[in-house]
């Protein structure tokens, strides 16, 4: 044998003691991850429950299909059986075959889910016609209120993969997985979430799970409690039900909001099962918007419901007295531009509770000149317009109280005196969400004591802590007056809401309309008479409005609705309002622990929180 071919055995030699002896752990250790692979198990999600415990989002068994390829001789065959079972449409069908073609034969593939359960059985009933068709049960997330706490409660879908971009974990990567995609759902997400488990299974060279060696299981995620009282909720929704709007209930001490509306709502469902192309395109070129929480990202000129605070900032700074008496003829000029009342023929003396009771724009014109901007801006901004509250729902919109500044940064003109006369009726620039006319409200009523609006109650063992209150100093003698106006104007004859009041004692409510326009007036159509509403194409018709507080003697309630071009205020919103509230009072914890345990502990409860 020559030295060459000893060296050569040598060199084999050496190599072999390298890889069989000096790196034998190390490959072992390779050798045993290839044949041990970690399964994820994805955990329950959290509950979402109303005050009081009852369940808003949960979960539900899941009745699905599996397909595993290698079990089946023609797949495709198989799966036209299957169509004439469940709904299987041509184009699902052929993604199917699509990912069959694309993975291995023993790797299951869904089908379909969110069976019923006659579908399920019926499955179940013709399987040995579906070779390889396997019918499975699991979770899937169940909003047993759909549309009506839509907004709130958001929805769930399937991370996309900028979601798995922020999240690298492998729990996003699973089918089955769900993540909060907008309302509390994604607000508290991570605390829904819970803890993965996890499989360790064995598996063969092709990747074949050939049996178990350990599993742990996950762990549920948090439970989320809301102020939200589900039952004062479904009945806001339902009486709103065929309009385009939103109803804010609030705890004018506590800031808990006790039902948040927005009309129409949505089917959550249809995020986590996936919308036909029809079906979206329906949701998203609908007129009413039912994407949009109204609530909290529509936009609108307060109008009138405005008009007691102005008043009340009137006496705080001195500028009027209760009992001065203003003229309306219906009309106020200013330079070259008359400003018009909404009643044509004018109300004729108006002192500060008629002015608010009737809802006199001369009288407000008035008082608005006398204030000056400056000192409206201030006081509309104490009473929450134009604040951001950092509220528990993402899309929260700041609405606008204008001022000079705002103004010549926005157009670079000054500021015209006839913008500060219409902003004293709550229109021009002044915008305000719902929500912020109920803070409003309820700080109005509660005298001063800055209360911001809040929905988390706790998560999981934790409660959540209630936003600092501020409290900004009002002249109680002035208050009461101004009270006294609003009270007048559903509670005494001529008030703009007479109809609409709650004539029960003990429940009485105070409140005030608003009528806000989105369309300028013409001069030419004020000669030829003004279109009455009715007579307007639906997007061309004012908003009407109603804020609202009770019980007057002892208020703890607040409450703003906003119908989307629902015309007048008195005859659209406030009968709506009127109904929201008497339910409320009649509901309220308060009232009935005279004569209620049950209803005294559970006052007790929310009172804890």
């Amino acid at each position: 044998m020559s030295i060459g071919t000893l060296g050569a055995f040598g060199t084999i030699a050496a190599r072999l003691y390298y890889l069989q002896v000096s790196k034998s752990r190390e490959y072992s250790l390779k050798a045993e991850e290839n044949r041990i692979d970690p399964r994820v198990i994805v955990p329950l999600r959290g509950r979402i429950l109303d005050r009081f415990g009852v369940e808003l989002a949960s979960n539900q068994q899941d009745y699905r299909v599996i397909l595993v390829p290698e079990n089946a001789e023609d797949v495709e065959s198989v799966l036209r059986t299957l169509s004439e079972i469940i709904p299987l449409t041509t184009e699902q069908q052929q993604s199917i075959l699509k990912k069959v073609e694309s993975q291995r034969d023993f790797v299951p593939i869904k089908v379909a889910g969110h069976l019923t359960w006659d579908e399920f059985a019926r499955v179940n009933v013709r399987g040995p016609e579906l070779a390889g068709i396997e019918p499975v049960v699991g979770e899937t997330r169940n909003y047993p209120y759909k549309e009506d706490l839509s907004h709130v409660l958001g929805y769930v879908t399937r991370p996309d993969a900028d979601d798995q971009a922020d999240d690298p974990h492998p729990l996003l990567r699973q089918e089955e997985f769900r993540i909060g995609g907008d309302g509390i759902e994604r607000l508290t997400d991570k605390n829904l979430r819970g803890k993965p488990g996890y499989r360790h299974v064995e598996v063969n060279a092709l990747g074949r799970v050939v049996g178990e060696i350990r599993r742990v299981d996950g762990v549920a995620g948090d439970d989320v409690v809301l102020t939200i009282d589900v039952a004062l909720q479904k009945f806001a929704a339902e009486r709103m039900r065929g309009e385009s709007g939103s109803a804010v209930l609030m705890d004018i001490f506590t800031g808990d909001v006790l039902a948040l509306v927005s009309e129409p709502g949505f089917d959550p469902q249809g995020f986590n099962r996936g919308w036909t192309s029809e079906q979206w395109k329906g949701l998203l070129n609908n007129p009413l918007k039912p994407l949009v929480n109204k609530c909290i990202a529509g936009q609108y000129p307060p109008g009138s419901t405005v008009k007691p605070m102005i008043a009340l900032a009137a006496l705080e700074q001195g500028v009027v007295k209760p009992h001065e008496a203003v003229f309306c003829s219906g009309k106020r000029r200013l330079g070259n531009h008359i400003f018009h009342c909404w009643k044509r023929g004018g109300h004729g003396w108006m002192d500060l509770k008629d002015g608010v009771k009737h809802s006199c724009d001369i009288y407000f014109y008035e008082i608005a000149s006398r204030l000056g901007i400056d000192q409206m801006e201030h006081y509309l901004k104490e009473f929450g317009l134009g604040e951001n509250y950092e509220f528990d729902l993402p899309g929260e919109k700041p609405g606008l109280v204008p001022n000079r500044g705002w103004k010549r940064a926005t157009t670079g003109v000054p500021w015209q005196k006839g913008e500060t006369l219409i902003t004293g009726i709550g229109q021009g620039y002044l915008l305000a969400t719902p929500l912020q006319m109920a803070v409003m409200t309820a700080r109005f009523a509660n005298g001063g004591i800055k209360v911001k609006p809040r929905l988390l109650r706790s998560i999981g063992p934790e409660f959540v802590e209630r936003p600092k209150r501020d409290v900004f100093q009002l002249n109680s003698r002035y208050l009461d007056i101004a009270k006294a106006s609003m009270d007048a104007v559903t509670n005494e004859v001529g008030g703009t809401a007479f109809r609409s009041r709650v004539d029960v004692d003990g429940m009485k409510m105070a409140g005030k309309t608003g009528t806000a326009q989105v369309r300028r007036i013409t001069k030419a159509e004020r000669l030829t008479g003004v279109l009455k509403n009715e007579e307007l194409p639906w997007r061309f018709r004012d908003h009407a409005l109603f804020v609202a507080y009770a019980p007057v003697d002892e208020p703890r309630y607040a409450l703003a609705v906003v119908i989307d071009h629902g015309g007048s205020g008195s005859k659209k919103a406030a009968p709506i309002a009127k109904d929201i509230m008497t339910e409320t009072l009649k509901r309220d914890p308060l009232r009935l622990s005279a004569v209620s345990p049950i209803a005294q502990s559970a006052d007790e409860t929310v009172e804890r929180g």
